[in-house]
């Protein structure tokens, strides 16, 4: 479900002072000497039809639809892959 714009003010007005961060790990020497930058996989532009009340429905989601689609995609591919097919 996405965030309303209002929640996003009101996270966006609490200072930094009042989070609390008690539950995070701190990253030290030893993460950042093997952390790497890994730059996602281009996407490829094609045409696809699509049923219009799927596509009226992933766009009511907002901005990111077409990632939102992209993800439910990878997600059906991913579990086939697991079954061995």
């Amino acid at each position: 479900m996405p965030i309303s714009k209002k929640r996003l003010e009101e996270i966006a007005a609490i200072p930094d002072s009042e989070i609390d961060y008690s539950d995070i790990a701190e990253l030290g020497p030893e993460f950042w000497k093997n952390a790497r930058v890994i730059f996602p996989k281009p996407k490829k532009a094609v045409t696809i039809r699509i049923d219009g009340d799927v596509l009226d429905w992933f766009r009511k989601g907002g901005k990111g639809y077409q990632s939102r689609i992209n993800a439910v995609l990878r997600s059906y591919m991913e579990s086939l892959e697991t079954e061995g097919r």
